[in-house]
């Protein structure tokens, strides 16, 4: 089985969550991003706490991808250190993990 990952990423709107995930998808550095909008967010940030609504951007991917994925993040995203944390998968429907594979490398596109 594909050494599989969640990618756990905050943006600043839905709009910019929205943006990411589409692009790493038609990367094929993700096989799925789910958006979920609005969270609230509270966190240090430059000696304050600070509280802010974001929206979340969950993707499904392999862990070899995990390390292009960050990049391409960081290149579109509007924070000067985003959140871009990856999670294994530890187990699950065989069939889904399997699409992610498959749907994380069937392209070989010119961002890859």
């Amino acid at each position: 089985m594909t050494a599989a990952r969640f990618v756990y990423i905050t943006a600043g709107n839905r709009a910019e969550a929205v943006q990411i995930g589409r692009t790493l998808v038609e990367a094929r550095l993700a096989a799925c991003a789910n958006v979920i909008d609005p969270v609230t967010s509270i966190y240090w940030w430059e000696g304050a706490v600070q509280e802010d609504t974001e929206a979340v951007l969950v993707l499904k991917t392999q862990a070899e991808l995990v390390p292009a994925l960050t990049e391409r993040v960081k290149a579109m995203h509007s924070y000067s250190c985003p959140c871009v944390v990856a999670l294994p998968i530890e187990d699950g429907n065989p069939a889904y993990i399997d699409w992610i594979a498959r749907e994380t490398t069937s392209s070989q596109g010119p961002d890859r």
